[in-house]
């Protein structure tokens, strides 16, 4: 469901450089794929699913910082139910459709030359395979994303991450700017010290665009508001 986050006024033009990207609700629109896994998680683990509104809350934050504080889970029972997700929604990450027009901005973005970086909360490897399915990867210098073990996981951590790759290629970073549809995304962002514009056409609702620099309804409003 589209959310609907005020569009807000951004301040004065400049140079966005480099831009890193969210992936689910901003890139891809893997809601419904990611809610399908976690309601057979639940039930595998002998509990009744949440109301589809809360188990979209669970798309972003890292799962198992979820499970945990959402769900109650303890420790030993948030390992066993992210593996019984992983395993479901590994069949079913490719299945997601790219959100119209974001490929074509992401795409203009490389041709001018602009770094391009993910960062997300997303294991980097099935990240990585849903960019190569989408073809993708090619337009993203950096592609940054929790590991396997869980050790790096909060947005905040994987943004830094992501910029460190990026200096490592001698890139400034000065100027950069995350692209995501989450409170949770500003939130990490600015932990680094990047500001943060927001799409309509994700997950988020208008109570977590408050600290992001500006929202945007289209890409066509994105692609103008990083390249002019």
């Amino acid at each position: 469901m589209t959310s609907t986050l005020p569009t807000q006024t951004i301040a004065p033009p400049r140079t966005w450089s480099p831009v890193l990207f969210d992936l689910d609700g901003t890139i891809v629109d893997s809601a419904s794929d990611i809610t399908t896994s976690l309601t057979h998680m639940f039930t595998e683990m002998g509990l009744e699913a949440p109301a589809e509104e809360v188990l979209r809350s669970y798309v972003g934050p890292p799962l198992l910082d979820s499970l945990r504080m959402t769900a109650g889970f303890t420790d030993a029972e948030a390992w066993e139910a992210l593996n019984v997700y992983r395993d479901h929604y590994g069949e079913h990450v490719l299945r997601s459709p790219v959100f119209p027009g974001v490929g074509h901005v992401i795409e203009r973005l490389h041709a001018a030359g602009v770094p391009v970086a993910l960062a997300t909360s997303k294991p980097e490897s099935m990240a990585r395979a849903v960019l190569d399915h989408h073809d993708l990867s090619r337009y993203f210098t950096v592609i940054a994303g929790a590991s396997d073990d869980e050790e790096l996981s909060t947005k905040a951590d994987v943004v830094a991450e992501a910029l460190r790759r990026l200096e490592d290629l001698d890139i400034d970073t000065a100027n950069a700017v995350m692209i995501g549809d989450r409170g949770y995304d500003t939130l990490g962002a600015l932990a680094n010290g990047v500001p943060t514009i927001l799409v309509e056409w994700g997950y988020g609702g208008p109570d977590e665009a408050g600290d992001a620099i500006a929202t945007v309804h289209s890409t066509d409003q994105l692609r103008n508001l990083l390249l002019g």
